[in-house]
């Protein structure tokens, strides 16, 4: 018997909640008459003719493959909750990656849950229903139709991804008293989480994340488009930046943040991670969101950024561009060795190969350099093998991109860090030099100056294709293409 079939879809099922009223709310109470004025007179809404969403056949091949790795158990993957940003007001939500990579549906507290059945599994979408009329909610509830808008019909999702849709408000009920093996992604639902607490062990769950983070290491057709959709948008993001740095100049890093924002919002879902706007010093913080501070001419900018899709598959691209347009000579100097650092790192993405051989290519130009410029004694070897290029360099050189911005993070070491580089797979190439501004180990005129390039690669069946190849990445390119972005 599946969990749907456990506790039939009526709404005796359901327990009726008072809907909540905000304490200082300026009316009171509802009237019988408006509370009966409102039940009726509303057109129907229910949308006909709609077509199952882009990655629908996707998503089912997706759990398919996860119904084979864990034969007859339950599995439950959630979508996650709305978070409290203040108050009464929430963030935005994103639903869990697990869960959209397996469904394509981003709704708060939905929930997937694969019951096993004969040799497979059937799935099941536990999704709110549309806000109920007949109890006010529609209208009186903070999240009813009338305040965030309308929700999907059970009816709508089951054509839009392809999965039976059943009432989530009663499935805690029904994991309760569910029998035999059980997985659940944790960390997004404590609700349902609390319900499986004697179920489920923490490293019986462990194994089905990591298993939903190895499944995403190599990208589909689909996927590698949404990427490149990603791509593509995030580089008409940098030329908006190039446009107004005038702006930003007369206020702070802020306007390079707002700029950016303004094209992952008309073009993609939002940003995929914080912008990092970090003009002079400040780039050689690795993380620079604070994006409070000066831009001035003569400086240099780094820029950090990427738009995500609406299916939530993002780009990250960095660039460190001089804002009056060109670099001196100092600062050519440090960005030309991080060019070449890239070029051997992209070089090394090949399929076949480790995938550590794209950050040691980058690692050893980055030392090779530290050493020309006398900032650290060699040879070469020796920094390497007591990684003293760290003091400059910081950072790995890359990581998978997907999904999340590292993703696949939850991956074992030996199928990702220790692993081979297949067809299909996306990374970024991101090495930096960083020279912080307190650093008495260096040449003063070095001190405040962060450079870093990065760009979004795909490992191809013979070689790699560099999916952010359309923003230039040699100085003298860079310098070019600002001037007509300018003129």
């Amino acid at each position: 018997m599946t969990v749907a079939e456990e506790l039939p879809e009526t709404p005796e099922t359901l327990e009726e909640e008072p809907i909540k009223q905000r304490k200082n709310g300026l009316y009171p109470g509802v009237s019988d008459e408006l509370a009966e004025n409102m039940k009726n007179g509303w057109a129907d809404t229910e949308l006909h003719g709609l077509e199952p969403v882009p990655q629908a056949a996707r998503t089912a091949a997706r759990r398919a493959a996860l119904s084979a790795r864990f034969p007859g158990e339950r599995l439950v993957v959630p979508a996650g909750n709305l978070k409290t940003r203040s108050n009464d007001t929430d963030y935005p939500f994103r639903a869990s990656v697990e869960y959209a990579y397996l469904t394509g549906n981003q709704t708060e507290d939905g929930v997937l849950v694969l019951e096993p059945e004969g040799e497979g599994h059937t799935a099941t979408l536990y999704l709110l229903p549309r806000s109920d009329r007949e109890n006010g909610e529609f209208w009186l509830d903070g999240q009813g139709e009338l305040w965030v808008g309308r929700r999907h019909s059970l009816a709508e999702s089951e054509k839009l991804y392809g999965i039976p849709a059943s009432d989530v408000r009663k499935l805690p009920d029904a994991l309760r008293e569910a029998t035999g093996p059980v997985r659940v992604v944790r960390g997004y639902d404590a609700g349902i989480e609390a319900a499986l607490t004697d179920k489920v062990t923490a490293e019986r769950d462990e194994e089905l994340r990591v298993f939903l983070s190895e499944m995403r290491l190599v990208k589909d057709d689909f996927e590698i488009g949404e990427l490149q959709k990603a791509v593509d948008s995030t580089v008409r993001g940098f030329e908006d930046v190039v446009k107004v740095l005038d702006k930003a100049e007369a206020t702070s890093e802020r306007y390079i943040e707002g700029t950016f924002f303004l094209r992952a919002r008309v073009e993609g879902n939002d940003v995929g991670y914080g912008s990092i706007c970090a003009a002079g010093p400040h780039a050689t913080t690795l993380h620079w969101v604070r994006n409070d501070g000066p831009v001035r001419s003569g400086d240099l900018l780094l820029l950090d950024a990427g738009v995500e899709t609406h299916t939530y598959y993002t780009a990250d691209v960095t660039r460190t561009l001089p804002i009056s347009g060109r670099y001196s000579e100092l600062q050519k100097k440090i960005y030309d060795a991080v060019y070449d650092a890239q070029e051997a790192g992209i070089a090394a993405v090949q399929p076949g190969a480790k995938y550590r051989d794209f950050h040691d290519a980058a690692q050893r130009v980055l030392a090779e350099r530290l050493v020309e410029w006398g900032l650290v004694e060699g040879p070469v070897e020796r920094v390497l093998e007591l990684g003293l290029q760290r003091r400059w360099t910081l950072h790995g050189t890359g990581h998978m991109l997907g999904m999340d911005v590292h993703d696949c993070a939850a991956a074992r070491t030996e199928t990702y860090v220790e692993g081979t580089l297949e067809p299909g797979m996306v990374l970024t190439v991101e090495p930096g030099l960083y020279f912080q501004a307190d650093d008495l180990t260096v040449p003063e005129e070095y001190r405040g100056i962060g450079v870093r390039i990065e760009d979004d690669i795909l490992v191809t069946e013979d070689g790699n294709r560099n999916l952010s190849a359309a923003l230039p990445r040699r100085s003298d390119e860079v310098e070019a293409w600002m001037a007509s972005l300018k003129g």
